[in-house]
């Protein structure tokens, strides 16, 4: 049996305010091609089909078609849900969905039934879980605790005793968890439960294969459990990791070859450090022309209109942040001086952050912001300005 092995969609995401949905849309054309190419006989998502709960209509319209050219494929389809997904909504029609090949599940009381599909080997049990909240689950399960780990541990003791049931079928499980021995990109929702969201590989321990989600980043835990990561980056942390989907291989007796099977990059992603004049210039950097950037300037004092100049060379530049060469640690808040005009600390306070102090204007218009805010609107006596 051939799985194509893919989570994190995120659809309806943007990054920095650019929408993601064409290129979200070349990727599922991407995925179709490989069901196709490499003759795949289930695609498994590991959860975050959306980016939000209540998804916005074109990322609905997206998913539909989605999967409404997947039920046409050869292949069959298994979709738990993840952190950032709805599970009602999600789910929504599932149990007739099932009949076109398609299996949504969402529901934490369907957790130890499986999805039964076959090869010439024999039956494959798909146990697809649910993004499962400790907190939620608590009562309904009678947890001890309220971790992950005590969570996922109870789903995969129900999913064992129906394995048990079994005796010679193999066990595809799907989980959206962190899972230890897989780092963390900064675009990913936070799970943790009083600081502890990790849980150990030996939850899985003989399970044929483990297709995870959540994390963004591809990984090996080992040859039966893989994160597929998502299959664009969303944040510039991303920047410098492999997107796509596992291509699986079960035979008899387990997994027998994995292959990781790039998509597409419809933009890249960069970050470039420098002075505002270099990067304006240097030849060399005319390869981020049509990337998506965040720029970094190293410049002493900050240059007027950065942004600006920037996107007049690269046109999408969505992240600009300072880091003056050689600059200082920043010192601990000064207490304010006893009779101190609020003028006074508030052109100390341009002047240590730019390293220049405030010009004639930038001064005018801070005394008439301090004015404005202060016990008496009518005059500052010390300069005789109304």
């Amino acid at each position: 049996m051939r799985i194509l092995h893919t989570s994190d969609w995120h659809l309806g995401r943007s990054f920095h305010r650019e929408g993601l949905l064409g290129h979200q849309s070349a990727f599922m054309d991407h995925l179709l091609d490989v069901v196709t190419s490499e003759k795949v006989d289930v695609v498994v998502v590991a959860g975050d089909v959306y980016d939000r709960a209540l998804p916005q209509v074109d990322a609905v319209r997206l998913a539909d078609e989605t999967l409404a050219r997947l039920a046409s494929s050869r292949a069959a389809v298994v979709v738990s849900s993840g952190n950032h997904d709805s599970a009602q909504r999600l789910g929504f029609g599932s149990r007739l969905i099932d009949t076109a090949g398609v299996f949504l599940r969402t529901d934490a009381r369907g957790v130890g039934t499986p999805v039964l599909l076959g090869d010439e080997h024999g039956e494959v049990a798909f146990h697809a879980l649910p993004y499962l909240d400790p907190t939620a689950m608590m009562e309904p399960w009678s947890l001890p605790v309220r971790s992950h780990e005590v969570v996922l541990t109870e789903a995969m003791r129900r999913v064992r005793a129906d394995l048990a049931t079994r005796p010679g079928v193999r066990s595809v499980v799907l989980a959206h968890a962190f899972v230890a021995g897989a780092a963390p990109s900064e675009s990913e929702r936070d799970i943790s439960v009083g600081g502890v969201s990790r849980v150990p590989t030996s939850l899985f321990d003989d399970i044929d294969y483990v297709a995870l989600g959540h994390l963004h980043g591809s990984h090996t835990l080992d040859e039966r459990i893989r994160y597929s990561g998502s299959p664009l980056a969303y944040s510039f942390g991303e920047a410098d990791q492999l997107k796509g989907s596992w291509l699986i291989d079960l035979g008899g007796s387990g997994v027998c070859a994995a292959e990781f099977v790039e998509a597409p990059v419809p933009r890249r992603l960069a970050r470039l450090t420098g002075d505002l004049e270099t990067l304006l210039t240097d030849p060399r950097l005319d390869i981020h022309g049509h990337d998506w950037l965040h720029v970094t300037l190293t410049d002493q004092l900050r240059p007027p209109q950065a942004m600006e100049r920037l996107r007049r060379r690269f046109e999408h530049t969505l992240v600009l942040s300072f880091s003056p060469a050689g600059a200082l640690l920043p010192t601990a808040p000064q207490t304010r001086a006893t009779g101190r005009r609020d003028h006074d600390i508030a052109l100390d306070f341009v002047r240590e952050l730019r390293g220049v102090p405030a010009s004639p204007a930038e001064s005018a218009l801070l005394l008439e912001a301090c004015d404005a805010c202060g016990d008496d609107t009518d005059l500052d006596t010390a300069t005789g300005v109304d």
